[in-house]
């Protein structure tokens, strides 16, 4: 198994972790501590399973490092469940199916239901560090998602709910074939929510740069580069950006759908 981080040995303090795991609630989740873990499909790959629907998540999330001459040619999504890659650091090739796009960093690709996701690492010898996610697609008669392919550079920077100083950008379309979203969330330093949201939407979010205080149901917890973090539906959930660097996390959310009974 082995630690994700490649920490080895006896540590240098007493054992300690900054991890917090509510269930059906929140967690946190730093990148020390986490383990490899071996799933079918991916080769010469470092890969961790974040959110389950064993932390209480309707999705699954995973951080996957792809060494030379890794990836997943087997295919991984398909039948009714959707799929979504995002490059951190490096380049990836990715295909919907047979179709292959080439990824560099802020890069992502989304294979709805019925389209294989592959991977393969295409860093020139390095590797390469993907945010992964696959959920079970909710279908509506007459609407349909599909494929969408892009980079953030190229995308829209939306003033969060009017303020300058914290920006938003939807990486998929608002359109009702999709029954979710991600998002990339940056805030300048000192900026924060506007107020702290309490809604029905569930999400998984990694932080990408700076560092941050973080409100998870009205407990205030410091998080920074490189930690997870699941907010269940209902959690009252808001940030305040803290140091010198922008904040910036992407995350997923449900979206487009009514709620069944």
């Amino acid at each position: 198994m082995g630690y994700f981080t490649n920490q080895i040995g006896y540590p240098a303090d007493i054992l300690s972790s900054r991890s917090i795991i509510k269930r059906d609630n929140y967690a946190l989740i730093p990148p020390e501590g986490l383990v490899r873990n071996i799933i079918p499909g991916f080769d010469n790959c470092d890969i961790t399973i974040l959110s389950t629907p064993k932390l209480g998540a309707s999705f699954v999330d995973y951080l996957v490092t792809l060494h030379h001459d890794g990836g997943n040619k087997q295919g991984f999504g398909g039948d009714e469940v959707e799929t979504f890659v995002y490059v951190i650091e490096g380049g990836v090739t990715a295909s919907a199916d047979t179709t292959a796009h080439e990824l560099t960093q802020g890069g992502y690709l989304y294979c709805p239901a019925g389209v294989m996701l592959r991977l393969a690492n295409n860093n020139a010898g390095k590797s390469s560090k993907v945010f992964l996610y696959k959920r079970r697609y909710q279908r509506i008669d007459g609407y349909q998602a599909h494929v969408v392919c892009d980079n953030i550079n190229n995308l829209e920077k939306i003033h969060y709910e009017g303020m300058d100083d914290v920006i938003l950008q939807d990486l998929l379309p608002k359109d009702i074939g999709f029954d979710m979203n991600m998002h990339i969330l940056s805030f300048k330093p000192g900026a924060s929510h506007g107020y702290i949201e309490t809604h029905v939407q569930e999400h998984g979010a990694y932080i990408l740069s700076g560092a941050g205080v973080y409100n998870l149901d009205n407990t205030w917890v410091p998080v920074k580069q490189g930690d997870y973090i699941f907010m269940a539906a209902y959690v009252p959930q808001a940030g305040y950006a803290v140091g010198k660097e922008e904040f910036s996390y992407i995350y997923s959310k449900d979206c487009n759908r009514d709620v069944e009974i």
